[in-house]
């Protein structure tokens, strides 16, 4: 086992009677990481994460946080608190006080003073959330109700944080909130590994992501990885003159697969292969031809992009 793996799983599969939810998953998530786990409802990965949180039994298999054995029948305090799981559904009790609440799971956590109060402190200005130290947890909004369930969640320093939909039902501006604590964990060593619908948060957090279907992790891989392997580039371009003349160009270069016409914005949208510098001759090459082109911007296919060519690879 290498002792790099911040989370590492063998065979890992959960059955409920009939139905089998996970299926022999080959889990490896490096130390420092923020993995992505994405894929449709029904999946699998709220089950993967709750066999990772020791909230769940495994069927068969076998989990490693950082190279240790993790088994709910063997106690091993040390171990499990290492751990910090956030799931969709966690309850607040909204006649506590935001401090009280969390000066109540540092006593579980069994944090001693001076070091409960500081970590307390620390907690709170991590989450933004100070000034509401003395307000009751009814009179947040959704998105301090989240950042204060992160704040218990990582209250005891957990080395390996798990976060089931944290971001669900959350307004944009909560989002981004959100997404900067996650970066500052991370930026503290912390792994985190994350479940969300919300690819764009992904896109901008992960370092790696996780694909489910119907039990299986059917793709793991660094997000550089997955855009090198499988995002298309594409450059759109704009002229001042004929649509025709630009097509007409286009269709002369190798490199260029697809051409998709916008008159009504004198735009054309195409799928190139080539390189960064191969893109700066073609833009040379239009001009030369006489081309009076006023825009051409690179871009490259988004998560949500490759998420549903996977999707579909595997559907078909």
């Amino acid at each position: 086992m290498q002792q790099t793996l911040a989370i590492a799983t063998h065979g890992l599969t959960k059955r409920f009677d009939n139905h089998l939810a996970v299926h022999e998953v080959e889990l490896q998530v490096e130390t420092g990481e923020v993995y992505g786990l994405i894929g449709p409802n029904g999946a699998g990965k709220t089950t993967l994460i709750r066999m990772l949180a020791m909230a769940e039994e495994p069927t068969l298999g076998e989990i490693y946080i950082a190279g240790e054995r993790l088994q709910r029948d063997r106690d091993k305090p040390s171990l499990k608190r290492q751990l910090g799981y956030l799931p969709d559904d966690f309850p607040l009790y909204d006649d506590l006080t935001v401090w009280d609440y969390l000066e109540y799971f540092a006593h579980l956590y069994q944090l001693r003073d001076p070091y409960r109060t500081r970590r307390l402190h620390e907690v709170l200005d991590l989450v933004q959330l100070g000034h509401k130290r003395n307000s009751l947890i009814a009179s947040l909004s959704r998105g301090m109700k989240q950042r204060l369930s992160l704040a218990r969640t990582v209250i005891h320093e957990p080395s390996v944080l798990l976060l089931d939909e944290p971001v669900s039902g959350l307004d944009p501006i909560a989002r981004v909130q959100f997404r900067e604590i996650i970066k500052t964990l991370q930026a503290t060593g912390m792994t985190v590994l994350i479940s969300s619908h919300v690819l764009s948060d992904l896109a901008e957090l992960c370092t790696s992501v996780g694909v489910m279907e119907l039990g299986y992790l059917v793709e793991s891989a660094s997000l550089q990885e997955l855009y090198r392997r499988l995002s298309r580039q594409e450059i759109v371009i704009t002229t001042l003159g004929s649509l025709s003349d630009l097509e007409v160009e286009l269709r002369h270069h190798p490199q260029i697969e697809v051409l998709v016409s916008c008159a009504d914005k004198h735009q054309v949208r195409v799928q190139f292969s080539g390189t960064v510098e191969a893109a700066a001759d073609l833009l040379r090459s239009l001009v030369q031809a006489g081309l009076p082109i006023t825009g051409f911007h690179q871009t490259q296919e988004d998560l949500e992009a490759i998420f549903l060519k996977l999707e579909h690879t595997q559907t078909s």
